[in-house]
C-alpha cells in the first residue's frame, strides 16, 4: 500500500497535463454571441433570490412559531 501512494502520486501529477487540453466549448461562445448567456444568467439570479426569499420567509414563520411556545 505504501509504495502505490507515490506511484498514484505521480501519475496524477503527469496527468494533469493530459487533461488541460481539452477543446474549447463551441456552445460557450455561441451562447455569448447570441446574447444567450445573459438569460441563463438571470434566470438562474432569479432562481437563487427565489430561493433565498423563501428560506427567509420560512426563517420568520419559525421564529414567530417559536415564541408562541
Amino acid at each position: 500500500m505504501k509504495k502505490l501512494l507515490p506511484l498514484a502520486a505521480i501519475f496524477l501529477l503527469f496527468n494533469q497535463p493530459l487533461l488541460s487540453q481539452a477543446p474549447k466549448a463551441e456552445m460557450a461562445h455561441l451562447m455569448r454571441s447570441d446574447g444567450r448567456i445573459y438569460v441563463v444568467v438571470a434566470v438562474m439570479l432569479a432562481i437563487l433570490a427565489g430561493l433565498i426569499l423563501y428560506l427567509i420567509r420560512l426563517d420568520r414563520k419559525i421564529a414567530k412559531m417559536e415564541n408562541l411556545k
